[in-house]
């Protein structure tokens, strides 16, 4: 089917698709682009109002062409006075910032974020003690007394023999008091 026939109609469920009765309808390029008028308005009203849009149009045309021209000015004034694109988006941006800044649910989120930073230091250093504490309690429980004594007893027979001169660890497979070869320096 050639485009001539095709519904054009996005959401009509013949998309594509035109109905047989359509298919012999004439179609006048001239009517077509002419929308009708609003009824109560006369041919001479029409007109008036044609030739008015005509000129808004034109004046449009007209206004983007002065403002391309503008822009065009200032940048080259900009290239001639050193300032960049640059500066330009640093200087937006900083005053974008600041604009932020100064705005009140900047200040709102900034003195929640703030609370709840207080409250979070607060809350770990309560932690902190209380752990601190348990720490010092478990140090002064007999376990933990019982554990000190018996790695104190290993450290002081560890240490104690290296302190009397000897580099060699105590053995439990009885070899005597052979002391260990030094081993190679590096």
């Amino acid at each position: 089917m050639d485009s001539a026939g095709q519904d054009i109609n996005l959401n009509s469920p013949n998309k594509g698709l035109l109905s047989d009765s359509m298919t012999d309808v004439p179609v006048d390029t001239g009517v077509a682009a002419r929308t009708p008028a609003v009824e109560g308005l006369t041919e001479a009203e029409e007109e008036e109002l044609r030739a008015e849009l005509t000129k808004v149009e034109e004046e449009i045309v007209t206004l983007r062409q002065v403002l391309a021209a503008k822009e065009r000015h200032c940048g080259e004034l900009k290239r001639r006075l050193g300032l960049s694109t640059l500066g330009g988006l640093k200087q937006n941006l900083s005053r974008s910032w600041h604009d932020v800044q100064v705005s009140s649910a900047y200040k709102k989120t900034q003195e929640t974020l703030s609370q709840a930073g207080q409250k979070t230091s607060a809350a770990l250093s309560t932690v902190g003690s209380a752990i601190s504490r348990k720490l010092g309690d478990m140090r002064n429980s007999a376990t933990f007394k019982s554990f000190e004594d018996r790695v104190g007893t290993i450290k002081s027979k560890v240490v104690g023999d290296r302190e009397n001169g000897s580099d060699s660890l105590p053995s439990s497979a009885g070899s005597g008091d052979k002391p260990l070869s030094d081993p190679a320096p590096f």
